[in-house]
Parts: C-alpha cells; structure tokens; sequence
C-alpha cells in the first residue's frame, strides 16, 4: 500500500476526508490517543534520581550521571518541540493530519527506545539524541497536528475542542507518571535499576496509541458545516471568514502581540511550576513536610489540566481576547496578593490562589489555537500555531531563570528564604500587565494580508494533487 500524500496513498487527504454523516465527536478521542501520550515529558523527572543510579544500583557510583546532566534531556526535549513545531508547521497543512500524527509516533516513541539504548550502553549522547532530539521533534509535531482539524471540525466550539485535545498534554504525566514508576519496579532487578526495560515498554505502549489516533483521524470535507449551524449573521469583528497564508501571519502586528501575551503568561506559570514544591516549603517554613509539598505539586498539575478544557470553553463565550484579558488582569492581581498570604501563614489561600494561575496558565496554551483561528482563519492554523510555539521556548528559559536567579540574589542579600519570592511575584505580576497591553492592542487582521479567492483556489488544488 501507497503512503504517498498524493494522489489516493493511505496519508493522502482523499483518505481521510470523512464521509457524509460522520460523528465529528470521534475526532477528539483520536487528537487525545497521541496528547495523552506526548504529555509523559511533564513526568519525565521520575526518571532522574533512578538514572542517577544506574551503576551503582543503590546510590550514585563513580561514572554515574549528574542530575545537571540528565537536565539537559529534558531541556532539549522541550527546545526540539519548538523548533518542530515551527518548522513543521507548514508541512503539517500540506499533508495532513495522518502523515504528520504517523512521523510524530515514529520520532517519539523511536526516541525511547534510542534513548533505551543509550541508557544500556551508558552512553549520554544516544539519551540526548533519542529523547531529547527525536523525542523532543516527536512532541512538537503530535502538539500541532490534530489542532487545525479540531477546529474545522468544530466551528461552532473552537474553544472547546482544542481544550479538550491540550488537555491531554497537561493530563498525560497522570499517566506516565505512576505507569512509570511501576514498570521501572516491575523490571528492578540487583544489576539494574529497570529503566532501560521501562523506556522500551513504553516506546511501544505510545508508539501504538498514537498509531490509533493516526488512523482514526479524519477532515471534514471542504464544504462542510455542522447539522443545524449556520455562521452567524452579525459578524464578529474579531473572528474572521477569510485565511491569512503561513508565511504571511507573520509579518503582521497580530502574530507577535499574540507571541509576547503567550510568552509572558507562559514565562509566569512555568517558573512557579518548576519550583512549586520548594517554593510552598520556604514560604511556610516547618509548617509544609515534603510530602505535603509534593501534594501541592499534584494539585497546580491537576489545575494546569483543568484550566485548559474549563479556560478554552469559556473563551467560546466571552471571547479569546476577554479570556487573556482575564488571564493578565486576574493573574496580576493573585500575584500581587500571594506573597501576603505566606507571611500571614494562610496556607489554604496560597494554594488556591496557585491553583488559580495554574489553571490559567494552562488555559493559554488551550485558548490560544482557537484565538489564532479566529484572527487568521483556518486555512493555516495548525502552521501558524506551529510557529507561535517558539513562545513556550522562550519562556522556558525566562521563567526559570527569572525565579532561580532573583530567589539566589536575595538570598545572597540577607533575605529570609520564607520571602525570597516576594519580589518574583511582583516581577510576574508585572510581565502579566504588560501581556495585558499586548492583548489589548490585538485587532482583526487588516484584509491586505488575506488571501484572494483566487490564491485559496490554487492553494487547494495544490494540496489535493
């Protein structure tokens, strides 16, 4: 069989254009088959104390890696997601879903078993290479693909419908993390620590799921609408009914006001994210055991789940721009009041004042394909969303070193550990009202960047032969 993307090949779009009175809501079980896979990278830090140990078996041995060593595998995942999810955008729009959703199975769940053999061979480099390099283009491709054809499907509930399939990223480390755990036990032998045998069980566990999404996809044919909805009568100025080609969404103001309110919001949430067990420790010194402290990791992840389907379904009513504009003015606000509430020794309105910009900070990341769509339309959206992308790279590098490297000057000062973040918050705090500036100078695209019927027409055809 053919797997060409011309002609009639198994990937090609003729394939996968569904049938007249197929149910559009098995399309988000198929984007979720490969986010809930993909989102195991926010649990790969079960792996780092095991692969800390993988000679000596029961404490570190000399030639055993560092936890900065294994960082780097996790750092390189997440830049590698960006720089496909950029790159491969446009590619995405050209062959569709099932192509792009099959080369995303292959990179990710080939980058475990590369990364297995690395681990056997104790050889570095295969690690960074397979889950780092392949992985991490595995995971930038899987984030992009099902979102333009959530979106077509769902023209009524854009929201939404991303929601649900970002997600399954955030979700994904529920999953991988307690699956993790017990493979690596099951496996724990004298001789070795069980990861090699856990990373290779689950290539294969994802490399199968997100296979099924693959096959499971499909695009609605290109006249066709939901039974009883017609696009509103009364235009909404912020939505549009035209398409802005990939190359072109860049070059207008909208794109980057967009890319800085998502890398400001992101640069927010991921510091506190990534220092949220030590951070509630020291604002509540011996009041907070590390178990607790774990406790209250589990609950931001959970929120940074939850904000993303509960965020991007209000956007469907209230508006992409109003959800950011709550995003920055709410966000600014807890920010602001939560320093107040480590000092006074409130420990359940720290926590869900977190939780709070936790959910937020997911609900960015959800809300943001439909806003995209509703600006540049939804000819290119999977491409344009790609690009846009870069952002979540950029903030993970600002937002940690913006709260590790403040939090060590301060203490270097003299500050007590307990109110080392004061200042933090207030830099958030401040990055979330300028973010509220971008979003505010969003306006509808102007129409010389979109596209004529004549190039929609060749562009088509393009795509379909």
């Amino acid at each position: 069989m053919s797997i060409d993307s011309s002609n009639h090949g198994f990937f090609s779009k003729e394939r996968i254009t569904a049938a007249p009175g197929f149910n559009r809501w098995m399309i988000p079980p198929a984007a979720l088959a490969v986010h809930l896979c993909i989102g195991q990278a926010y649990a790969f830090s079960v792996f780092n104390n095991p692969m800390t140990k993988l000679l000596g078996i029961t404490q570190s041995a000399p030639g055993d890696w560092d936890l900065p060593t294994l960082g780097w595998i996790f750092s390189l995942a997440i830049v590698f997601l960006g720089l496909s999810a950029a790159f491969a955008g446009k590619w995405l729009e050209e062959v569709g879903p099932r192509k792009a959703m099959f080369v995303a199975a292959c990179c990710f769940g080939g980058g475990f078993l590369i990364a297995a053999a690395g681990i056997a061979l104790h050889q570095i480099w295969l690690v960074y290479l397979g889950y780092g390099v392949l992985g991490g283009i595995g995971l930038g491709i899987g984030y992009v693909s099902p979102v333009s054809t959530l979106i077509k499907w769902f023209p009524d509930k854009r929201g939404m419908a991303t929601g649900m399939a970002i997600m399954g990223f955030g979700g994904g480390a529920f999953i991988a993390s307690p699956l993790s755990v017990a493979l690596m036990k099951h496996f724990q032998s004298p001789t070795s620590m069980g990861v090699t045998e856990t990373f290779v069980v689950m290539g294969v566990l994802y490399f199968i799921s997100m296979m099924i999404g693959a096959f499971a996809i499909r695009i609605p044919a290109a006249d066709w609408k939901p039974h009883g909805w017609t696009p509103p009568v009364t235009q909404n100025a912020m939505i549009t009914r035209n398409h802005v080609h990939i190359d072109q969404a860049i070059k207008t103001p909208q794109f980057w006001l967009l890319w800085w309110a998502l890398c400001l919001n992101v640069t927010a949430g991921i510091g506190v994210l990534g220092q949220a067990s030590v951070m509630i420790q020291e604002s509540f010194k011996g009041g907070i055991t590390p178990a607790a402290a774990a406790g209250f990791v589990g609950v931001l992840s959970l929120a940074n789940m939850l904000g993303r389907f509960f965020w991007s379904s209000v956007s469907d009513y209230v508006g992409r721009k109003n959800t950011y504009f709550i995003f920055f003015a709410l966000g600014a606000v807890l920010y602001f009041v939560v320093p107040g509430m480590g000092s006074s020794g409130n420990v359940m309105l720290f926590v869900l004042f977190y939780a709070i910009i936790m959910s937020m900070y997911g609900g960015g990341f959800s809300t943001v394909p439909a806003y995209l769509a509703d600006l540049f339309g939804t000819r290119y959206v999977g491409g344009i969303h790609g690009r846009l992308l870069t952002a979540w790279a950029a903030a993970g590098v600002f937002g940690p070193v913006l709260v590790n490297y403040i939090r060590q000057y301060q203490v270097d000062q003299g500050v007590p550990a307990a109110q080392a973040y004061t200042v933090t918050m207030y830099l958030m705090a401040v990055l979330l009202i300028v973010g509220f500036v971008c979003n505010m100078f969003v306006k509808p695209v102007a129409t010389r960047h979109h596209m004529t019927n004549e190039q929609s027409g060749l562009q088509t055809a393009a795509a379909t032969n």
